[in-house]
């Protein structure tokens, strides 16, 4: 028997139930979701005398049925009659075309007609340009195809079902819940990502072992939740000191360039008073 999750890619995620039935494999027909966050889960399968079942997520019931019908341990009950088959006048049309119903003639109308409203263009040169056509428009006269209206089918039978007989393959088997001997638990594991763990593995025909093994998980389930809301907690603070040093260190820059440029506009003002006193300098010794 196994019983776990499998996850794989953002389309595989579900519980695999699986039986070993006569030495072959038989998985559960129904989709069970499994639990893909961070956290871990208790997974607990079911086994009852009179073949049912049940899986739980959590101390909680996803899913329960029947070996029957959930699984294939057994041929089906019922097959069909290989010596039957469906006559060959047998009329399965519910609907029929009206024999009595005939096309009118003016109905063929072409789906698409020259515009009437087109004229050539007064540049058109029909040795250059070649011979001009008019561009094609809906035509608003177009039926579409033309089909018989349908009338009730006087020969209709219904739709043909195939008989079936007992399958002689089919032998009852009430013991396939039972296990004569479990020689040993395992772990089937193939892992993509690191961080999974799997551990406490409980086989037992006593419910009070289960709700004491569901009683502890609650425990340790609500330890890793708090575990998990603080380091969240702890991881918004660091990354809201970031933010506040990257914030303060964006306006010391921005505050740096300020100061860079008015010491720059400071410079130019006084270069350019330098350069006039020169100016006025040279005047005067030119009329001295």
């Amino acid at each position: 028997m196994i019983l776990g999750p499998d996850i794989c890619g953002p389309g595989t995620k579900k519980v695999h139930v699986i039986f070993t039935y006569k030495g072959k494999n038989h998985l559960i027909k129904k989709d069970i979701r499994c639990k893909d966050d961070v956290f871990t889960h208790l997974y607990t399968l079911v086994v009852n005398p009179d073949q049912t079942y049940e899986v739980r997520i959590d101390d909680k019931k996803v899913e329960s049925g029947n070996f029957d019908e959930d699984w294939d341990f057994l041929p089906p009950q019922k097959i069909n009659d290989p010596d039957a088959k469906k006559p060959d006048d047998w009329d399965e049309r519910e609907k029929i075309d009206d024999p009595e119903d005939t096309k009118p003639e003016d109905w063929d109308k072409p789906e698409h007609i020259p515009d009437p409203e087109a004229t050539k263009p007064e540049d058109w040169d029909d040795d250059m340009d070649g011979e001009w056509e008019p561009p094609q428009i809906d035509n608003p006269d177009y039926k579409g195809e033309w089909k018989p209206k349908q009338i009730d089918n006087p020969d209709y039978k219904g739709k043909w079902v195939h008989p079936v007989i007992d399958n002689p393959e089919y032998t009852p088997d009430d013991k396939i819940y039972a296990f004569e001997d479990i020689g040993a638990i395992g772990f089937d594991l193939w892992q993509v990502k690191a961080g999974t763990i799997f551990d406490n593995v409980l086989i037992t025909e006593d419910e009070e072992d289960v709700k004491a093994m569901a009683a502890a998980w609650k425990t340790q389930s609500e330890g890793e939740k708090k575990m998990k809301d603080a380091q969240d907690e702890e991881k918004r603070k660091e990354e809201e000191e970031e933010r506040k040093k990257a914030e303060e260190a964006e306006k010391e820059n921005e505050a740096e360039d300020d100061e860079d440029a008015e010491d720059a506009e400071d410079e130019d003002m006084d270069m350019g008073m330098g350069d006039e006193s020169n100016e006025d300098d040279g005047h005067d010794h030119d009329e001295l």
